[in-house]
């Protein structure tokens, strides 16, 4: 059962099956490239355990996405709260990650797109924001692409500081 649907895209609750396509995913460099490191089997397990406890507190979370025509986890897609704290937390983000193989299809901006709609008139959330590293365009794009404006740069405060991904750009999207 879908939360939140697309003509291609269904985004739900996690099953086990997602376990070794989600751990391939967050070891594949091309998908973490942005991130500090490829995360560990049991960096991805303590990941998906946290999701889940997240899913089971809250009306939102980040929910395992599946391409509806074949059934296959593709990646997350969905909205949850940053555990840092800077001068824009405590927020609701909107966030994703999708394996490579799913890329270029436009399943993330057709995913956020939703998400950000049932968070407007489902969930009554006044504001979504994204960050990412200011290296990251094609999560940028994807930021632009769903209507979300730029709104300043940060230094992300869990990421090392002499790192070149620290500078982050921070983007918002308003219900109106």
């Amino acid at each position: 059962m879908y939360i939140i649907e697309t003509e291609r895209i269904g985004l739900r609750n996690w099953k086990a099956s997602d376990e070794v396509p989600f751990t391939a995913m967050n070891q594949d460099p091309r998908v973490m490239e942005f991130f500090p490191s490829l995360l560990t089997l049991e960096d991805s397990f303590t990941m998906i355990e946290r999701i889940k406890t997240f899913l089971n507190k809250n009306p939102f979370g980040f929910w395992a996405a599946e391409e509806k025509q074949s059934g296959s986890f593709i990646g997350f897609v969905g909205l949850s709260r940053p555990r840092f704290q800077t001068d824009f937390t405590p927020c609701v983000e909107i966030g994703w990650r999708l394996a490579h193989q799913f890329w270029g299809k436009g399943y993330a901006p057709e995913a956020a797109s939703a998400c950000i709609a049932y968070s407007f008139e489902k969930l009554r959330i006044p504001e979504i924001l994204s960050f990412t590293s200011i290296l990251n365009k094609r999560s940028i794009s994807v930021m632009e692409k769903i209507g979300m404006k730029y709104v300043k740069n940060f230094d992300h405060p869990l990421i090392e500081e002499i790192s070149p991904l620290r500078p982050h750009v921070l983007y918002a999207i308003r219900n109106f």
